[in-house]
Parts: C-alpha cells; structure tokens; sequence
C-alpha cells in the first residue's frame, strides 16, 4: 500500500457509500461501471488490509507462544 492510498476505514467508507449508489439505481451504464470499478479496486485494498492485520497478529501469536 502506498502513502496516496486511503486508509481502511476510509476505504471501507468508500466502498460503502458507492454500494448504495449502485443499489439505488438511477445511474448510467458509464457511471455504474466507473463506480463498480471504483468498489472493486477498494475491495482488493481492504483485503490486503485485512491479510495484512491477519500476518501481524498470527506473528505476534507465534512470538507469544500462543499459537493457535
């Protein structure tokens, strides 16, 4: 992840607020794939957000010695 990219809950935010749109219709087809295109490439962030929150936790578990 880069400096310029939102962090997550700003991009959960995001990809909140263009669902809503998308599931509100009244979009053009232009708009809706820009917005779906947006979604998609904020979901992919908040994944590599949550794997990473993921590693970090499984190392410290490691390092305790709690492994699960």
């Amino acid at each position: 992840m880069s400096e310029a990219d939102p962090t997550y809950e700003q991009a959960r935010d995001e990809l909140v607020q263009i669902v809503a749109k998308l599931e509100a219709g009244g979009t053009t087809l232009e708009e809706s794939l820009k917005l779906w295109q947006r979604g998609e490439e904020l979901a992919a962030l908040c994944e590599r957000y949550l794997e990473g929150a993921r590693h970090k936790l499984a190392q410290v578990s490691k390092d305790d010695g709690t492994d699960s």
